[in-house]
């Protein structure tokens, strides 16, 4: 495994907006992950890329056998290929490149052994000395890749069902597998036991007597019982999860899986506590199934990592999740979309991410997977999708399918944002009779659903400026509440700056704590919640709703206390964190009176 260099990583952002970071990163020692939800974008890009740097291209068309996989091992190879080519013209610099050299090692932290070891070499820049030592101790970040699990459409040919290794991200997955990166498949959007079931078949996800492994596995999740039991699945057959990486509920950008009101702060903590008894049940797992399957058993338990995203915004908050939390690396994404030199944004989407506020930013119900969905309004996509709703034809044309995942109309699957799939339901709608108001709100949330599959990689194209006849020109954004703070276009060299404290790039003075803007988010959904409740009551209703409010209510106990005892952290801010925190305990304890009596009085 590649020794890290830098303590935050960049996440995966909607399907295209991180497609080609490992290309403009990567050779900086900086870790980002490609979605490869879209292996039409990705065949897209490969040609892009392979005509830019004047490499060898042959189109993988969809005709040919396991074109998915096939065009998704070639992109990864071909990504993996331009960062090593960026890198070794560090290792045979020449005089007139010493410039960028220092660059690579300005951006690392100061904390960095490699950053002072270089320092000293260059006190008396002697080139020939330099150039031998930076062959010996830089690498490529890594190049890492996400797979929603539960996107997994089945496939047909000629009409037949293939088998279910073609399924999506079953294709990705092997695409993954075959490429020749040494490198981590996240795993998010909980689990799929189907697929799971099936890494177990690729020789680079199992480590060698030293404890090596070429592909490794990182699983995002929201709690500490989600981790044990997916990790404990995979020991079982062999697989060793090397990273946990610990995102919040919905203080983060894209889909945003709510827990039952668990905060980021106490999960952290839990995790922290019970690291050791998460390695040591899910060790003697492993050992037994590689012994199972005569595979080798390394001596010794392997390294585990912890990692953390969703919202973070300052120095002071990235060093204590790595101090207090003991994380090995902080997730920053949404403040990215905003570096040019990272993402692939287009002009005005980005200057639209620069001007948006809170009140720009909300949770919506478009994404047709059905799970909350961060968006910003006004986005293009969204302007696109009402013109069809105000011309009667509501719904996309679906170019691409690939959330065709709702079986009630037909046996091979309906992208419940598509034009057909809402036509049907607005028929089904229309034979109830319903009273107009009812049916109005039934029918909004019909056609709220977006084409996000298409939405999302848009802006990759059109950076490019690349042809989006397939696509159309909508675009949409899916940042997290915390782009509200940043307020125009930043260099990749003041972003990374701004991380470890060199610099700030927020200008305003309100922004409250990560850890804060998340109860506030999670006590805005209680309060839907609720609402939510008007008529057929029930003991369950009750039971999940008091359940919540009282996860909240301890989570705001826990950073009561946390926040007390601090003595050199957060200085400047704890005496608005303590207000907010004290505010939000008087909210949740009238929240609490309040559902006694709503379900007192059914």
């Amino acid at each position: 495994m590649n020794q890290r260099k830098h303590s935050f990583h960049i996440p995966v952002m909607g399907i295209g907006f991180t497609i080609d970071s490992p290309a403009r990163v990567a050779h900086l020692g900086i870790d980002s992950t490609i979605s490869l939800v879209d292996d039409m974008l990705v065949e897209k890009m490969r040609k892009f890329y392979s005509e830019k740097f004047e490499l060898p291209y042959q189109e993988i068309n969809n005709k040919i056998d396991d074109f998915r996989a096939k065009r998704i091992t070639s992109y990864l190879n071909l990504m993996k290929e331009i960062a090593e080519s960026k890198l070794e013209e560090f290792k045979t610099a020449t005089q007139d490149k010493k410039e960028e050299i220092k660059e690579y090692f300005h951006l690392l932290p100061d904390s960095s052994e490699l950053k002072k070891e270089f320092q000293l070499k260059v006190e008396n820049f002697n080139l020939n000395d330099v150039k031998s030592w930076i062959k010996d101790h830089l690498s490529i970040g890594n190049v890492d890749v996400n797979i929603m699990t539960k996107v997994d459409k089945h496939n047909y040919r000629n009409g037949e069902r293939l088998p279910v290794e073609y399924n999506d991200a079953h294709a990705a997955l092997r695409g993954f597998a075959n490429s020749n990166l040494n490198s981590s498949i996240v795993l998010s959007a909980g689990m799929n036991p189907r697929l799971y079931n099936y890494m177990d078949q690729f020789d680079d996800f199992y480590p060698n007597e030293d404890g090596e492994l070429k592909k490794r596995i990182i699983l995002k999740v929201s709690d500490y019982r989600s981790a044990l039991i997916q990790g404990k699945y995979l020991a079982k057959k062999g697989l060793w999860v090397s990273e946990y990486r610990v995102e919040s509920g919905l203080n983060c950008g894209g889909h945003a899986f709510a827990t039952e009101g668990h905060l980021m702060g106490p999960v952290l903590e839990e995790f922290k506590a019970k690291k050791d008894e998460l390695v040591g049940q899910v060790w003697s797992l492993i050992e037994k199934a590689l012994v199972a399957k005569n595979k080798p058993v390394p001596k010794q338990p392997l390294p585990l990592r912890m990692s953390a995203q969703g919202g973070v915004g300052t120095a002071e908050e990235h060093s204590f999740l790595l101090d207090h939390f003991e994380v090995d690396s902080v997730g920053w994404g949404s403040p990215f979309l905003l570096v040019p030199e990272v993402t692939s944004v287009d002009d005005a989407t980005r200057k639209q991410l620069a001007n948006a506020r809170e009140k720009d930013l909300y949770l919506s119900g478009i994404s047709p997977l059905g799970v909350p969905f961060n968006s910003l309004r006004g986005n293009t996509k969204d302007i696109e999708k009402q013109a069809r709703i105000d011309m009667g034809k509501p719904g996309s044309l679906c170019p691409k399918k690939y959330v065709e995942l709702n079986y009630e109309y037909t046996e091979k699957g309906l992208c419940t944002a598509s034009y057909r799939y809402q036509r049907l339901k607005i028929k089904e709608l229309d034979d109830l009779e319903l009273p107009k108001a009812e049916h109005q709100d039934k029918y909004n949330k019909i056609v709220e659903k977006s084409c996000v599959c298409v939405g999302l990689g848009t802006a990759a194209l059109v950076s490019k400026g690349l042809d989006t006849k397939v696509e159309g020109p909508g675009i949409s954004i899916c940042p997290g509440p915390n782009i509200a703070y940043y307020e125009k276009e930043s260099s990749l060299k003041d972003m990374v700056g701004h991380i470890y404290g060199r610099n700030n790039i927020i200008n305003r003075n309100d922004r409250p704590h990560m850890f804060v803007k998340e109860l506030q988010l999670y006590m805005d959904h209680l309060r839907e919640k609720i609402d939510e409740v008007k008529t057929d009551f029930s003991k369950k209703q009750e039971k999940s709703l008091v359940n919540f409010n009282e996860n909240l209510q301890e989570g705001v106990k826990y950073y009561q206390g946390l926040f007390s005892e601090m003595k050199h952290s957060f200085e400047d801010t704890k005496q608005q964190i303590t207000k907010d925190l004290e505010d939000s305990k008087q909210k949740l304890h009238d929240f609490g009176l309040e559902i006694r009596k709503k379900f007192s009085e059914a």
